[in-house]
């Protein structure tokens, strides 16, 4: 309670804004009064676990509680209630409290430091006048040993807190945890980006984890410089801040740009590194990035710092880039523009493994000196996993590899390492992401849509049946080619994708596409539309096509559903989907029941065209679109 003694001394002559601000309406200076003897029996800095603080905070209700309780006066008596009762704001956070505890005893050991610099108490640092001296000389001499004590007493205090403290640190490491939250973040914007790729959501702003960096190395510069300064060495301290600062410097390089996933040889591409803590980079000789082409195999065993491939498995041409500043942009990266792989060295393939199955990276490295660091750091990055081919024919299949290396791969996973089954309704999910994404659509892809996907790719043409925990194989995506089919499933879909993004995208976002939908389905919503109600759909037949399914007589009286030959990519950049609505008389309504003209009259371009012979002409009358799909 020594320092609370000293306190009520040195109270009345601190000014009230000085007071409000030491304490504060959450610890009002009631609760440090009636309970100054505890509180400073208390290990505050020991205090590290949300329990310890609570049992802190009921002991301090249950105090003010009991003093209320024993106190004859009435006002003073409602006034410890309303204190004990407004602690419980803590509750929610209760290590809130230990942090304001601590905060009004440092800084009342400030205020009790500088304490000769208040008028009333400077009479203790002055000479007293001569004539008091010779009057009563014992009495100066007290005066100023009373001082000297006093001084004693203050800097064993802030000895033994600021040891507390220490040991505090020693134990709970806050740089560490904080560090640790840092590496966690970037590891996150990293997956974020990786899933990009499928269509996820990503900010790619670089600007607030490069701050955090920046801040945990000047924090940590500065704990080094106090280590040393603290005149006993402490090795643990030491070697614990060396390796945090270790993996700051190499976490801190970020592929701020990745390369194409799908890279032709003899093709130009460009990438773009950053390093988060480019304007601590010592001043002198340029930083030189140089990256090189790494397969699978090579990529596990960068796990340890230090460790360079062995074997090099590709070459690249322009693969050096020196780190710039750019100071409008407060970033600092190394660009490798005009990049191109001249040749690739295949690894050996087992079965039927396709060479658009194999997945090489990026590996980005140099050494870099920190000011204020006495050693350089190397630093070494890898990119995304990449596909390497050598024929635009390859170009689906690789896309495959990568989309499934995205969805399906998990965040801590050994480079490359995917699953080779994952859950339908994950598949499902991949799907309408990439198909969003690609097409730039809100419209996403409803369950009729879903539902005849799982039927195309587990080959179950029943219309019922319940497919989100099945498993779908990644031979089943990419590998095998569907029945009766020339084509799998992946390189179907993504003929869908291209088609709806280069012609049909408003089409699509207006909801006038009923997209993927299989024959049994078609007929059975169909089935009870009036002749010439229509709907579009996507083919199921072919690679990049889309049909008009409509309600055709048939010839008993009664009626058939009936497909129009589909429009695939070269059709349609000869005449566009709404003028062939237009054109065929016969499909009057739209499913359930819209006039087409209502629906399409914007896309209409107010000509009609027959096409034939590589030529065109304007006819008065359109003859029928030849059909592929009798009744069934």
């Amino acid at each position: 309670m020594a320092q609370w003694t000293q306190m009520k001394q040195l109270i009345p002559y601190l000014a009230t804004q000085i007071l409000n601000e030491l304490y504060s309406p959450s610890f009002p200076m009631d609760v440090r009064c009636y309970l100054a003897n505890w509180i400073e029996e208390q290990r505050w800095y020991d205090v590290d676990q949300e329990p310890q603080a609570l049992t802190l905070l009921d002991q301090i209700i249950s105090c003010l509680q009991n003093l209320a309780g024993q106190n004859p006066n009435v006002v003073e008596r409602m006034r410890l209630q309303r204190i004990s009762r407004n602690m419980n704001m803590f509750r929610s956070q209760p290590f809130q409290l230990v942090l304001t505890v601590r905060d009004v005893l440092r800084k009342e050991r400030e205020l009790l430091s500088q304490s000769t610099q208040f008028p009333a108490l400077a009479r203790f640092s002055q000479p007293p006048a001569q004539d008091s001296m010779a009057a009563a000389p014992p009495t100066r001499d007290v005066d100023l040993l009373v001082l000297k004590v006093l001084e004693i007493q203050d800097c064993r205090q802030q000895i033994h807190q600021l040891q507390e403290e220490l040991n505090w640190e020693r134990q709970n490491y806050d740089l560490e945890k904080c560090q640790s939250r840092l590496i966690n973040s970037i590891k996150a914007w990293r997956w974020e980006q990786h899933q990009a790729t499928i269509g996820h959501p990503f900010d790619d702003n670089l600007s607030p984890l490069q701050t955090w960096c920046e801040q945990l190395l000047g924090v940590n510069g500065k704990l080094r410089q106090e280590v040393m300064l603290a005149g006993e060495p402490i090795p643990e301290l030491q070697e614990r801040l060396g390796r945090l600062l270790q993996t700051l410097i190499q976490s801190s390089l970020m592929v701020d740009k990745q390369p194409p996933q799908v890279i032709k040889t003899q093709s130009k591409f460009s990438t773009t590194v950053r390093y988060l803590l480019g304007e601590k980079v010592a001043p002198g000789k340029p930083v030189l990035f140089k990256a090189q082409i790494i397969t699978e195999a090579q990529a596990r065993n960068l796990g340890q710092l230090g460790s360079l491939p062995s074997e090099n498995v590709g070459e690249l041409i322009n693969n050096t880039a020196i780190l710039e500043h750019n100071t409008s942009g407060k970033s600092t990266c190394a660009t490798f523009r005009n990049m191109s792989i001249k040749k690739i060295k295949r690894a050996d393939r087992k079965g039927s493994e396709s060479v658009t199955e194999e997945k090489f990276a990026l590996f980005f490295t140099t050494e870099i000196s920190i000011t204020g660091c006495d050693i350089p750091y190397r630093i070494q990055m890898i990119s995304v996993p990449v596909v390497v081919i050598v024929h635009g024919s390859q170009d689906n299949n690789a896309l495959a590899t990568i989309i499934w290396d995205c969805a399906f791969s998990e965040p801590e996973r050994i480079p490359f390492l995917v699953p080779e089954r994952v859950p339908w309704k994950q598949m499902c999910r991949t799907l309408n992401s990439k198909f969003m994404s690609e097409v730039g659509t809100q419209r996403c892809l409803d369950n009729y849509n879903q539902h005849f996907l799982a039927q195309k790719i587990f080959d179950k043409p029943d219309i019922a049946g319940d497919y989100s925990n099945m498993l779908v194989s990644w031979a089943q995506f990419n590998k095998e080619v569907l029945p009766g089919r020339p084509f799998t499933f992946w390189q179907w879909f993504d003929g869908v994708i291209e088609l709806t993004k280069k012609h049909l995208k408003s089409y699509w976002s207006d909801g006038l596409i009923f997209g993927f939908i299989g024959k049994q389905h078609l007929h059975l919503i169909l089935k009870d539309r009036p002749n010439g109600t229509f709907l579009l759909r996507f083919s199921d037949s072919e690679i990049g096509g889309i049909t008009i399914a409509y309600v055709a007589p048939s010839e008993n009286g009664g009626q058939k559903i009936q497909n129009i030959q589909p429009s695939t990519k070269r059709d349609l950049e000869i005449r566009s989907l709404g003028d062939r609505i237009q054109d065929i008389d016969f499909i009057t309504h739209v499913y359930p029941d819209l006039p087409k003209n209502d629906v399409f009259r914007k896309y209409y371009t107010g000509k009609s065209y027959l096409w034939g012979g590589g030529g065109a002409k304007v006819l008065s009358q359109m003859e029928p679109y030849p059909l592929y799909s009798a009744l069934f």
